[in-house]
C-alpha cells in the first residue's frame, strides 16, 4: 500500500464483535479462510464480527479491542484503508488473504504494517472515514 492513496477510518458506533480468546495449552489450528490457510495460535482470539468468523492474533486483539461486555468488544483505534486497483494477495499473521478489485486493503499501522483485506460490501459496513466520526 502506498500512503498516498492510504485514508484514516475508525469503526462505526454500535459495530461490537463477539471474542473468546484461545487460552488453551494447544499447538494451534490450521482453518481455510479468504481464498487461503489460516493459523491460529495458543491465546489468539476467536472472533464473530456480524457472522463472518476468523481469528485475531492475541498481540493485536489486546491493542486494538476494548470488552464492552461478557464476550463482547469494539475496535477503538482507527485503521488506515485504500480500495484495491486490481487482484491479488496480502500475508496478514494469521496466513495469505486474497482480495479482488475494490476491496480494501486494511491496515492497523498509518505505516501499513499489519495489513489485511476485506470486500467493499463488508469494509463500508463498518468503518467511516474517521474525520466524518463525531
Amino acid at each position: 500500500m502506498t500512503n498516498s492513496k492510504r485514508s484514516r477510518y475508525v469503526r462505526r458506533s454500535g459495530k461490537s464483535v463477539i471474542a473468546v480468546r484461545l487460552a488453551l495449552d494447544t499447538d494451534g489450528f490450521a482453518y481455510r479462510k479468504w481464498g487461503g490457510e489460516q493459523r491460529a495460535k495458543a491465546d489468539d482470539w476467536v472472533v464473530d464480527n456480524e457472522g463472518d468468523v476468523y481469528t485475531v492474533d492475541a498481540d493485536v486483539f489486546k491493542r486494538t479491542y476494548r470488552q464492552t461486555g461478557p464476550g463482547m468488544y469494539v475496535k477503538t483505534t482507527p485503521i488506515w484503508a485504500e480500495r484495491a486497483s486490481c487482484a491479488g494477495s496480502v500475508q496478514t499473521k494469521e496466513g495469505v488473504t486474497h482480495y479482488n478489485a475494490g476491496d480494501y486493503l486494511v491496515s492497523n499501522s498509518s505505516d501499513g504494517s499489519d495489513e489485511y483485506a476485506m470486500t467493499a460490501e463488508k469494509f463500508e459496513s463498518l468503518y467511516t472515514p474517521a474525520d466524518e466520526d463525531s
